[in-house]
């Protein structure tokens, strides 16, 4: 059997040493202060037996005065070092989890896909935020943790001073109220873990619905959609319960065992003073002690769980943090033309797929078979790792493989058929950087042009996430004006009319390879319109090319290709 690497760093622990390591400034003044607030409410009950103790024994209104001017130093001490000490560690709390929201959200929204094990863009969003909170919580843990030990040493050093048997009593009870927190703590922060990612799942289910909810409708897939999704939920609600059970049984054990330890300290100060071995104000401090220290000791029995979760949700951002990159991007970058090569290319059912589109040229894939289409599709966008297929693609002559990630951004965008749509504006939607350029001569070829007039706003006009105000053509069309005012060297476009009519994807034929004239651009499709504004059309069926030639010739000539494309 193979023995587990123990000594191996676990990347949650690192995530939470670096967030202590950056917090270290505010976690040492927090826990001064905490420590002082601690400190000064366990001063309260002492203070009272001290009190007691000289006010019977002078019984005059200076030592009265005195007092209350004591209890009021130590009031005001609690309070102002309580609300100092909690505003820096929840502004440090607040800030750390911020900063790893950034910090996941950034691993997601890179231009090189992460291998993240699965992970769904839905899962990703609870860790960026709920696992991030939680993760954070371990710059107040610490400091808290800390300020609790205060107040029971105080209490204890008290207690011993009046009688070493009260003191005694306190520190053994403390560390065996821990010793069995501690094995509860271990259960919560498994089933913690465990509901997070079913909490995850069930968030990545609601997205995937949201995007497919039209379709779902159109064929009366709905319901199965929704009964899959109640029953992802219904698992996060199980494990949920479970996690409130296992909090419920630490919280009652822990308040169970705090009063006993109370009343032990309780009882045992009363049958010391009935024998006469401490005094009255001995026992009111005792007796004011056993019922202060619930507080921190409650506090201090609670900080295992929490630095459990923490624990837990540091894993499970270490899942996207620590993910290699799907493929390592190279240094070089294309030469100036603009022609695009596939050489051999075996994925899926690609079976060594070849062909060339010179610079310049405006080429049209038929592609008999859909998956087909979109598996070249995913290949040249770069969503499938170089090394993932067989064969070479090639864009200015400079394999895919060996190119910077910005060079292949800047020369080759591959538009997909369901691209998406932010909330925003039009104009937002169709240039994102804000540049300025082509905007007017993109929505004009797209056929947006209906879209910005028909509303008072123009471009600006407000658009809902998804484009959910949008219908399915005006979405198509929006995204395809986004792809043309971007003006890359190659462009790719899948299915870009699917949702139009065939008036208005005559017109946008047309004005695409008006607007593309001199630039490279690959279409995959089936609308006749399209491959009739092409200057060559490529036939794929079954893997490979098996036809090259204008529309119309294909038309008169390839029976197989007129049934597949005509309409």
């Amino acid at each position: 059997m193979k023995t587990p690497d123990t000594t191996r760093p676990r990347p949650g622990a690192a995530i939470l040493r670096t967030a202590l390591r950056r917090n270290i400034g505010a976690m040492i003044a927090g826990t001064v202060l905490m420590g002082l607030y601690q400190a000064a409410e366990t001063a309260f009950p002492i203070a009272l037996g001290l009190i007691v103790e000289h006010t019977m024994q002078d019984r005059s209104l200076g030592s009265l005065g005195v007092s209350i001017g004591s209890l009021a130093v130590i009031i005001t001490t609690v309070s102002l070092s309580w609300r100092f000490g909690m505003r820096v560690l929840q502004k440090a709390n607040t800030t750390e989890a911020h900063r790893w929201r950034v910090q996941v959200a950034a691993c997601g929204l890179q231009p090189v896909a992460r291998d993240v094990d699965g992970l769904k863009s839905g899962e990703i969003l609870t860790i960026a935020t709920e696992d991030a909170d939680q993760t954070a919580d371990i710059i107040e843990v610490v400091p808290l943790l800390i300020s609790s030990l205060v107040a029971v040493v105080v209490a204890a050093v008290a207690l011993s001073l009046a009688d070493l048997r009260l003191g005694l009593l306190v520190i053994v009870g403390t560390v065996a109220i821990l010793s069995v927190l501690a094995v509860l703590s271990k259960r919560i922060g498994a089933s913690t873990q465990e509901q997070q990612a079913r909490v995850a799942r069930a968030g990545a289910k609601v997205a995937d619905l949201i995007i497919g909810l039209r379709p779902l409708h159109g064929f009366g897939g709905n319901h199965a959609a929704f009964g899959a999704y109640r029953k992802v939920s219904t698992d996060a609600k199980r494990q949920a319960i479970t996690v409130a059970r296992v909090n419920g049984t630490y919280a009652g054990t822990a308040l169970a065992l705090n009063a006993v330890l109370a009343a032990a300290v309780s009882l045992t100060a009363g049958w010391l003073a009935f024998e006469g071995r401490i005094t009255i104000g001995e026992l009111v401090m005792a007796v004011g002690l056993a019922q202060f220290i619930m507080e921190p000791l409650k506090m201090f029995s609670e900080m295992p769980k929490y630095v459990m979760m923490a624990r837990a949700s540091a894993e499970r951002m270490a899942l996207v943090l620590t993910a290699p990159p799907v493929t390592t991007p190279g240094p070089e970058r294309p030469e100036p033309g603009g022609n695009l090569e596939v050489d051999g290319v075996r994925h899926g059912t690609l079976q060594g797929i070849e062909f060339t589109v010179p610079a310049g040229e405006f080429v049209a894939i038929a592609a008999y078979q859909p998956r087909a289409a979109a598996e070249l599709a995913a290949v040249l966008a770069v969503n499938v790792a170089p090394k993932a297929y067989g064969g070479v693609v090639r864009v200015g002559g400079r394999e895919l493989g060996d190119l910077s990630i910005e060079a292949v951004r800047e020369h080759l965008l591959v538009n997909p058929y369901d691209g998406e749509i932010f909330a925003g504006t039009l104009r937002t939607n169709i240039d994102p950087s804000g540049s300025g350029r082509s905007i007017a001569e993109a929505v004009e070829a797209s056929m947006l042009t209906d879209v910005v007039a028909l509303h008072r706003e123009g471009l600006d006009y407000a658009v809902r996430d998804r484009g959910a105000n949008l219908s399915g053509g005006q979405r198509q069309r929006l995204s395809l004006a986004r792809a043309l005012a971007a003006e890359t060297e190659v462009l790719v476009l899948h299915d870009p009319t699917t949702a139009v009519d065939a008036v208005t994807e005559q017109l946008i034929a047309r004005n695409v390879a008006k607007l593309r004239r001199g630039r490279t651009t690959l279409v995959l499709t089936s609308s006749p319109a399209l491959l009739d504004a092409a200057d060559r059309v490529l036939v794929l069926d079954g893997g490979v090319i098996t036809a090259e030639d204008t529309h119309r010739n294909l038309l008169a000539g390839d029976e197989a290709y007129c049934l597949a494309v005509a309409r």
